[in-house]
Order: C-alpha cells, then sequence, then structure tokens
C-alpha cells in the first residue's frame, strides 16, 4: 500500500509536535524525581482523565477487540466488559484512600500497610515483577499489534517496525517523563478519537460492505450482533458472561483494571490536584472506556467479516505476512487498507498516537517501580533526585528494548489477554481486602501471587492441565480453568493469612490514622487503640464505602446501559434504544445525588 503526500505530512507533521512536547518539558521533568514521575501532583481532573482515555486506546485494543468480535460475537467482549465494576469501585472508594495515601508509587504502599521483611520484599519482588515482567509482556503485546499494523498496512517487517515505532517513543518517554506523557496523551486523544471514528464510518459504507443495513443483514455478521450472549449457549454464556461478572473483575489482576486500584490508574490518581480531581479523572476514563470509545472498533471488526470472512481470506490478500503472525486480529489493520488518502494518514496518525501513548506511560510507570522501589530500596538509599531520573531514563530505554525483543516471538494479541489473566487469576480479593480488613498481612499477598503464578503454569505447560481441563478427556469442562485458579489460590492464601502473624499495632494504628479506612473491618483495631488511649479516627470524617458502593452500582448502570443504548442506536433498534437511553438519564440523576452527598465527607 502506498501513502501519499498528505499521508506522509499528517505523520510527520503528527510526530514533530509529540516530539516537540518531549523536548520542551524536559528541563522540567528532570528537575526531580517527583517531577519525572507525578509531576509535582499538580494535573487536574480532565487532563489525567483524557490521559488514562489515551493510554488505554492502544495498538493492540482494536486487534484485540476485532480478534473477540470475530471470534465470539459482540458479546465476547464481556470478557473485557466485566472490569467496569472494578474500575468504578476504583472510582468512588479507592481513589481517595489512594490520593490521601500521598506515595510515589502503589507499590510504597506496601510498607505503609505492612510492616517488617516481608513488606520490604514484596514491596522489592513487586517492583521487579510488575515494573519489568508484566509490564514488559503488555508493552510487546501493544508492539505485537504495532508488527502487525506495519506489516499489513505498509509491507514492513516486524524488526523494521519494532526499530522504528519504538526508537521514537523511547527518545521521547526518556525526554519528556510523566509531564510530557500527560501532555501529549492530550492530543493523541483527539488524534485516536478522530481516527477511529473516521475510519469506522468510511469502512462501513465501503462498496464491498454496504452500508451499516447491507452489513447488519450480511450471514456472516447476523450471528455476531448480539450484545448479551446466546442464553440457551451454556458454554458461551458461562465462559462469556457469567464468570467474567461473577468472578472475574474482582478475582484477577490485570493491568489498568486492577482490584482495589493500582498501576498506572494510581499514577494518574496519585499524580491529581487532590482527591476530587482524582475521582473526577477516573470517573471520566470508565466513562469514555466502556460507554462509547468499543464502538468504532465494534463496527470496523463486523464490517470485516463481510470483506475478509476467515483467516484464509486474510492470508491470501496479503501473502507478505508470515504465518506466525496470522489471526483474526489483523483483520483490522486489513480493513484499515482500504482508506482513501488523507483519512488513511490521519488514522495511522492515530495508531502511532495510540502505541506511542500506551508504551510511553507503561514505560513511566515501569521505571518509577525500578527507581522508587528497587534502585532506592534495594541499591541506593541515598540516590540523589538527579541518579533517580538518570536510572528512569535507563530503565525506560531497557524496558523498551526487552518489550520489543519478546514481542518479535509473540502470534496475537488474545493470546496475551489470557495469559495475563490467567496469571493474575486469585489475587484481586487482596487487593480489596487488604483496604478493608486488618488481618491481611504481608505474606497474604506474597503467597496469592506465587500460588497464582505456579497455578497458571501448571495448567498451561504440564499434564496437569490436559488432565483437567481438556474439551473433550479432562476431568471438569475446561471453562471451569479460571475459577478453578481463583478458588484453589483464594484457599492458599486465605490458609497463609491465619498461619502467620498478624501485623504489629503500631503499623495498622500508623494505617488507619492517615488513611481512616473505616468499617467493620477495622473495628478491632480501633477498638484496641481505644482501650490503650490511643487516638487513631478522624471523628469529622464519615466510612463513605456504603454510599461509595451505591454510587459503583449506579455508576454501573449509568455506563452499561449507554454502552447498549449506543450500540441499539446505530442498530437502529429505535425502542430498545429510547428506554435504555431513559433508564441511562435516571441513573445518571440518581448518581448525581449519591455522589453530591459523598462530596461532603471528602472535602
Amino acid at each position: 500500500m502506498e501513502l501519499s503526500t498528505l499521508d506522509y505530512s499528517l505523520i510527520i507533521i503528527f510526530f514533530s509536535i509529540v516530539l516537540g512536547i518531549g523536548i520542551f518539558v524536559s528541563k522540567r521533568s528532570g528537575k526531580n524525581s517527583s517531577e519525572f514521575f507525578l509531576s509535582g501532583r499538580t494535573m487536574p481532573w480532565w487532563l489525567l482523565g483524557l490521559s488514562m482515555v489515551a493510554t488505554t486506546f492502544s495498538t493492540d485494543t482494536p486487534n484485540l477487540v476485532t480478534d473477540i468480535v470475530r471470534t465470539n460475537g459482540v458479546s465476547g467482549n464481556w470478557v473485557w466488559w466485566c472490569f467496569l465494576i472494578t474500575g468504578l469501585l476504583t472510582v468512588f472508594v479507592y481513589a481517595k484512600l489512594w490520593r490521601k495515601s500521598n506515595v510515589n508509587t502503589d507499590l510504597e504502599f506496601y510498607e505503609m500497610r505492612y510492616g517488617g521483611k516481608a513488606a520490604s520484599f514484596l514491596r522489592k519482588f513487586r517492583s521487579v515483577y510488575l515494573g519489568v515482567l508484566f509490564n514488559v509482556i503488555t508493552m510487546a503485546s501493544v508492539t505485537l499489534a504495532a508488527i502487525k499494523i506495519g506489516g499489513i498496512m505498509l509491507g514492513l517487517e516486524p524488526l523494521e517496525t519494532v526499530i522504528g515505532a519504538g526508537l521514537i517513543t523511547v527518545i521521547f518517554s526518556a525526554l519528556g517523563g510523566f509531564k510530557g506523557v500527560v501532555y501529549t496523551d492530550f492530543l493523541l486523544f483527539f488524534v485516536a478519537m478522530a481516527g477511529a471514528i473516521g475510519a469506522a464510518y468510511y469502512l462501513v459504507n465501503i462498496p464491498e460492505v454496504g452500508g451499516i443495513s447491507a452489513m447488519m443483514e450480511n450471514e456472516n455478521v447476523v450471528s455476531k450482533l448480539n450484545i448479551l450472549p446466546d442464553f440457551s449457549n451454556k458454554k458461551a454464556l458461562i465462559t462469556l458472561f457469567i464468570i467474567p461478572l461473577a468472578v472475574q473483575w474482582w478475582s484477577s489482576w490485570y493491568p489498568g483494571a486492577e482490584p482495589g486500584g493500582g498501576g498506572y490508574i494510581a499514577q494518574r490518581m496519585l499524580a491529581a490536584k487532590d482527591e476530587n480531581h482524582a475521582i473526577g479523572a477516573t470517573f471520566f476514563f470508565n466513562i469514555m472506556h466502556y460507554a462509547l470509545r468499543p464502538w468504532p472498533w465494534i463496527l470496523v471488526a463486523l464490517a470485516s467479516l463481510v470483506v475478509y470472512p476467515d483467516i484464509a481470506s486474510i492470508s491470501e490478500a496479503f501473502p507478505n505476512v508470515v504465518e506466525s503472525k496470522l489471526g483474526h486480529d489483523l483483520a483490522y489493520s486489513a480493513m484499515l487498507t482500504k482508506l482513501p488518502s488523507g483519512l488513511l494518514g490521519l488514522v495511522l496518525a492515530s495508531l502511532i498516537a495510540a502505541y506511542m501513548s500506551t508504551i510511553s506511560t507503561q514505560l513511566n510507570w515501569g521505571s518509577s517501580y525500578i527507581v522508587f522501589d528497587f534502585y532506592k530500596q534495594q541499591i541506593n538509599p541515598n540516590a540523589t533526585e538527579k541518579q533517580m531520573v538518570r536510572v528512569g531514563r535507563l530503565s525506560t530505554v531497557v524496558l523498551m528494548v526487552l518489550s520489543a525483543t519478546l514481542a518479535l516471538a509473540l502470534e496475537n494479541a488474545f493470546q496475551v489477554f489470557d495469559l495475563l489473566l490467567t496469571f493474575g487469576a486469585g489475587t484481586g480479593l487482596v487487593f480489596i481486602l487488604r483496604w478493608f480488613w486488618w488481618r491481611i498481612n504481608a505474606w497474604s499477598e506474597i503467597t496469592a501471587m506465587f500460588a497464582s503464578g505456579i497455578l497458571s503454569i501448571l495448567m498451561v505447560k504440564t499434564k496437569l492441565g490436559e488432565f483437567l481441563f481438556a474439551p473433550e478427556t479432562g476431568v471438569f469442562p475446561d471453562w471451569a480453568e479460571y475459577p478453578f485458579v481463583v478458588i484453589v489460590t483464594s484457599a492458599i492464601w486465605l490458609t497463609v493469612t491465619f498461619m502467620t502473624q498478624a501485623e504489629s499495632k503500631e503499623v495498622l494504628r500508623e494505617f488507619y490514622r492517615k488513611i481512616q479506612p473505616g468499617g467493620p473491618g477495622w473495628s478491632k483495631v480501633v477498638n484496641d487503640a481505644k482501650t490503650d488511649k490511643v487516638d487513631i479516627v478522624n471523628a469529622k470524617e464519615k466510612w463513605s464505602v456504603p454510599s461509595g458502593v451505591t454510587a459503583m452500582i449506579l455508576g454501573c448502570v449509568l455506563i452499561y446501559t449507554i454502552m447498549f443504548a449506543t450500540g441499539y442506536w446505530i442498530y437502529g433498534r429505535t425502542i430498545s434504544a429510547l428506554i435504555l437511553t431513559l433508564i441511562a438519564f435516571v441513573s445518571g440523576f440518581l448518581l448525581i445525588r449519591v455522589w453530591n452527598k459523598m462530596k461532603d465527607n471528602i472535602l
């Protein structure tokens, strides 16, 4: 495919602006570690919210959505739509708690919540476990998508794409730090939205597809349209809907949707001006991420079923793509090759924007773990601010090289999504309960982390997995693998929790005094403190979790109904769309009332 002068001009202008921003803020970002990783904690909610949305655009997300839609239909997206519950708990419960902690990274939380050598080990180990291992896997998935886009749209070899895209991104990330990431995300958001919407509108109306009505009547598309899974199909109902909504959202650690908050979402909240700005940013992100943004990708995925009904048709159209990279996720890039000049340049710029936004965020976030939670803790406790910034920039480059190398070995987006999901199964409950139950200790988290990882490896890499969950001969149905890992992991870490000593009174009381988590899970600590005549309770602050859960439920109704209504308006199902829109207005009104009551407890 050949790009026109206009296409090249749009891409060059975009690159120039992004690099210009990185260079412009580099002096301020290099001033100290707080500026480099948190921009001095001065960011407003709207800028942080746009940054979160831009970060999760990614290049692998449209590929993943396309893979899901082509394989399991629109309803298959419940494997990630379920994380809205996690996201809104972060908005209405955890955002306030994280911002009050005032830590530099969410891993610093460990030595606030726990004590002793176990807490120190946990912080150091997870800095490598998350900052390097999980982070590199996530970035490799994003880079894999870039490889497929480069191969399909530009005829580039994988190594050419990795070097070209990675080099500019790592230079920008190392120079600009967190401030550069957030500032450019503001631009990236609008470029990426314009590209996604423009591509969807054009591709649904190309002659091969014939418009929205013809597409929806196509025999390859009809069975893929339902937003809810077929309730008569037991396996689909369990795997695509029941397990995600009943188990997955609270039980699994997944980047960007961590139970209890965490990761780069926590980094954004910690960089906010105050608690209200942290809450506003995360709420705006969840509305955009779940309610509106998926539909342009879904429409392109449905249109691709008309043009490229199977993998063989994609292979035939693009014979230069190596066999190991063929998959349903390629269909998104394949459809983009049909865009006209100008729009093609805009969409390519939007994909580059998505790639740079996600990778730069992951690099800065992972680097913050390495600097604050490993280098300063383990190697050089007396590190100066300049030394910490220097190590941050060096680790940014190293993380990029590692992720690019792994990307060359991966095959498809859903493969990585499934791996990350299973690897974190069963750990989520610990991340939730550690805020609200005093008995959780450092060994609870250490055990959950190792149990989940070992079980996942056993299920994937050994005969045990085949014996238990093989589709035809296994002891259990294959859909039971994820719940099995969750149940066994939870049983193991709960057992260890009660077998090991609780955290000391001093650690628990200091944590309560600073965070004020409240609730029955801390009543023993509060009562013991009263007995010892130690004041740890702020009488002015009420326990806001019940109101937060109510707000979360109303928020879920609001966002899910907006999401459904948007789909039904597109499908032309007017009555259903009107009913859902009305429900969205009512739930939004009720949410505002609950939120106004909650604000009095926060201010």
